[in-house]
């Protein structure tokens, strides 16, 4: 039973690791160049259907569809920020695991660094205010020295 169910498991794991390596197969690049670029491409764009998937990993019907039009567009002559640009435009920035600083993206980026700034300077007034809070009157300190000379004894 235990093995039967290994040797599944094991059949399964090779049939899905074969998978994006038979999906690159039936592509035929001019050159290793291409070929490299394809790759890269194509661990570099996100599946917009699978969330936090690559399209060279999705087996999603439109991963499909990217890496063809990826293939395309590289037999076409297409550089890869060209291509890039393209899905891009006609997907969203979210299809790019490496977004764009831009004017909508930047809460992304600043965003962390603000919270910090604002916890720091959150930090400090709660640090001052009971600083201010723990200094005696000069009549709290004699009555203080009182009650120290008295416990003294």
């Amino acid at each position: 039973m235990i093995r039967s169910l290994l040797l599944a498991f094991v059949a399964v794991f090779v049939l899905t690791s074969t998978a994006s390596a038979e999906n690159e197969n039936n592509y035929q690049f001019d050159s290793e160049q291409q070929r490299a670029t394809y790759q890269q491409l194509t661990k570099e764009l996100r599946c917009p259907k699978c969330q936090n998937q690559n399209i060279a990993d999705s087996n999603a019907p439109l991963a499909e569809d990217m890496r063809d039009r990826s293939y395309q567009m590289l037999k076409e002559g297409k550089s890869r920020e060209e291509i890039i640009q393209f899905m891009v435009a006609r997907y969203g920035d979210f299809v790019h695991y490496q977004p764009p600083f831009t004017t909508a993206t930047s809460i992304l980026w600043w965003g962390p660094l603000l919270i910090v700034v604002i916890g720091i300077g959150v930090a400090i007034g709660l640090t001052r205010k009971k600083k201010a809070a723990v200094e005696l009157t000069p009549q709290e300190r004699e009555r203080l020295q009182q009650l120290r000379k008295s416990g003294d004894e």
